[in-house]
């Protein structure tokens, strides 16, 4: 396991939105996220979240072409060794494995939870996304349903 797990902001507001923001810590125990993350998230954070704050501008030229979350995330994720960054966005998943970044994204942590025993399926979570804005392909699905034996 990483020795520190970054997160964008879209992990935490999906989970907060289906009413599963504690999964991150019941898989990770503690998660770092940026000033930016912390802004475009808005609610309160709960204590297991810390907030670091990155030290280059590589954020800034990343945020020509992602989100400022995306790119601060990202950013901290380059700079802190040994970390796994939750990150769904396609773009910004691209860049950050092209920077040597390891990631995963919210499915991933679902996954993770299913393999600790954590969750004991995925599909309940899965359905939970669907009542929400946030949009999975099919394909998508039945793939973390297969890697989950669902």
């Amino acid at each position: 396991m990483p020795s520190v797990i970054v997160s964008d902001t879209s992990c935490l507001i999906l989970l907060s939105k289906i009413g599963e923001l504690n999964l991150l810590q019941k898989v990770f125990g503690k998660v770092t996220i940026t000033e930016i993350v912390q802004t475009e998230f808005k609610d309160p954070l709960p204590d297991w979240i810390t907030i670091a704050q990155v030290s280059s501008d590589l954020h800034k030229g990343l945020q020509y072409i992602l989100d400022p979350g995306e790119a601060s995330s990202i950013e901290l994720a380059v700079e802190l060794s040994d970390s796994l960054l939750i990150i769904d966005e396609s773009k910004g998943r691209r860049i950050a494995r092209e920077l040597g970044v390891n990631i995963t994204g919210t499915l991933g942590v679902f996954l993770t939870a299913k393999q600790k025993g954590i969750l004991p399926a995925i599909k309940p979570l899965l359905d939970k996304i669907d009542t929400t804005n946030f949009r999975l392909s099919e394909e998508l699905i039945q793939r973390v349903l297969h890697l989950a034996n669902e």
